[in-house]
């Protein structure tokens, strides 16, 4: 391999870990998936004519069968699985720390795409994230051009019955869910209660390491029940402001029983529709330090 070929590879990786995030919401295995496409890059570098949308192509095909399989697996986790978010710890000074592989990959539309099959997330992201026209997309799944102009049409169409809308502005998450931490924690049922969706739902993932839900939380009333029954027996342990995905996030990130993460989306009235909770420690452990 010639050292332009190795600098081009490179130089994609960003966006081919991206893409491999957003199909799969798990670091790890997206990073696998990238190292897999590095060693085919490896073989056939030579001969390839378009090697970025060849790179696109066969990360894309990896992606998809990665997710086959962590579908498989997942259907033995123990309680609701939902991505993993890429944390950056907050900069007060200038606002926070960016982070390439989170920008545009809300884990609210994360959760959602769980809902797409795996062909069909693929199709959506390269056309509506990576802007991939559509002979790319249908070289990258085998499949026709009409064919992915459909599946891009069903899944978006899918997402919107069941992703969160996201409040367009984060300055406004950010004291929503600061407003709502401070209620939990001084047990005011009525302001929490008052804050929520009446559709509103709560998802805690522990993977079966650390206490969570086994089941996702529907409705206002049963939200603010459990949300103010945990706050009531919270530790000493003060959560910090982090970004989780470029979204707010209040988290706890010591090493202990008491890690977790915090983040929600909120409805066009500014009501709190969609609450995301980490407690799993194996998705906690990496932190993009500005």
């Amino acid at each position: 391999m010639t050292g332009d070929a190795l600098h081009l590879f490179e130089a994609e990786r960003p966006h081919l870990t991206a893409l491999a995030y957003r199909m799969l919401g798990e670091r790890a295995a997206a990073e696998d998936v990238v190292q897999d496409a590095w060693l085919r890059w490896s073989a056939h570098a030579a001969t390839v004519e378009a090697p970025r949308a060849w790179l696109r192509q066969v990360t894309t095909r990896l992606a998809v069968d990665a997710l086959r399989r962590a579908r498989a697996r997942r259907e033995h986790y123990v309680g609701p699985w939902l991505p993993e978010p890429i944390i950056a710890e907050v900069d007060e000074a200038d606002g926070a720390a960016r982070v390439a592989l989170a920008e545009e990959c809300h884990l609210a539309l994360l959760w959602a795409m769980e809902r797409l099959s795996p062909e069909d997330r693929a199709a959506f992201l390269l056309r509506r994230v990576f802007d991939a026209d559509y002979a790319e997309i249908a070289a990258a799944l085998g499949r026709s051009e009409t064919a992915c102009r459909q599946m891009v049409s069903r899944a978006a169409a899918r997402l919107r019955e069941v992703r969160p809308r996201f409040a367009p502005d984060q300055g406004a998450v950010r004291v929503a869910l600061d407003r709502f931490a401070q209620a939990a924690m001084a047990q005011d049922h009525a302001t929490v209660l008052a804050m929520l969706a009446p559709d509103v739902t709560a998802i805690s993932d522990g993977g079966g390491k650390a206490r969570a839900a086994l089941r996702s939380l529907m409705g206002a009333s049963e939200v603010a029940q459990v949300i103010l029954a945990v706050a009531a027996k919270a530790g000493p342990a003060v959560p910090r402001w982090v970004q989780a995905n470029g979204a707010p996030a209040l988290a706890i990130l010591d090493g202990g029983a008491e890690d977790v993460l915090y983040t929600l989306t909120l409805d066009p009235s500014g009501k709190i529709d969609w609450i995301y909770i980490m407690r799993n420690p194996d998705k906690l452990l990496n932190v993009v330090r500005a």
